[in-house]
């Protein structure tokens, strides 16, 4: 199985750091084929420019780093995001990315001529998986913020498009756990992902 991780976090000693390491050892372990989008260290540019909203009309993307990624995507059977969540949603980056590259006419089309009806493109891929950090208690971050991250991204992208094996993995009060959690976690992420079908 091939696997693309896009990867959002500009600090190389994070604990996103160490799961992208977790993810990557796991899914040599179960003999998966791994590309790694690492926007930050790409230089990726999120702003959805005057060009960029025209090709969007158009369904022809035209940023050559937005054309390099889509080809990229397109030969996944799995997609991993691995960002932190700051203020309730995903950083800058990551917004951008699925701003600029989950784009009609090379990730979705349409099924009915009203352009209401969504399906995927990139049909080979089976499930995607969004890992992400945060400080907040997990129970404030669902009843106070309404699960906010899982809305936007989980649902109001992939599930609109029409993805039906979509997993979002948690990790809480990341500061505020010992070294012991937080390294039984990374043990865990790891032995999710060798066993990753």
């Amino acid at each position: 199985m091939k696997v693309v991780i896009v990867f959002n976090h500009p600090y190389a000693g994070s604990y996103c750091n160490a799961i992208l390491e977790a993810v990557q050892t796991g899914l040599r372990k179960g003999n998966h084929e791994t590309d790694v989008i690492h926007l930050d260290r790409d230089g990726f540019d999120p702003v959805m420019r005057a060009a960029d909203l025209k090709a969007f009309r158009d369904q022809c993307p035209v940023d050559p780093q937005v054309l390099a990624y889509t080809k990229r995507m397109a030969e996944a059977d799995h997609l991993v995001f691995i960002f932190p969540i700051w203020w309730e949603l995903m950083p800058a980056l990551t917004k951008g990315f699925i701003d600029k590259v989950i784009f009609p006419g090379s990730a979705y089309g349409y099924t009915n001529q009203s352009n209401t009806r969504m399906q995927p493109l990139w049909t080979q891929i089976k499930g995607v998986t969004m890992i992400t950090t945060m400080n907040t208690p997990g129970f404030l971050y669902r009843g106070i913020f309404g699960n906010a991250i899982q809305r936007a991204f989980l649902r109001g992208t992939f599930w609109k498009i029409g993805y039906k094996n979509r997993k979002w993995i948690s990790f809480n009060r990341v500061k505020m756990v010992t070294k012991e959690q937080r390294a039984k976690w990374l043990e865990r992420l790891e032995a999710r992902f060798t066993s990753l079908r």
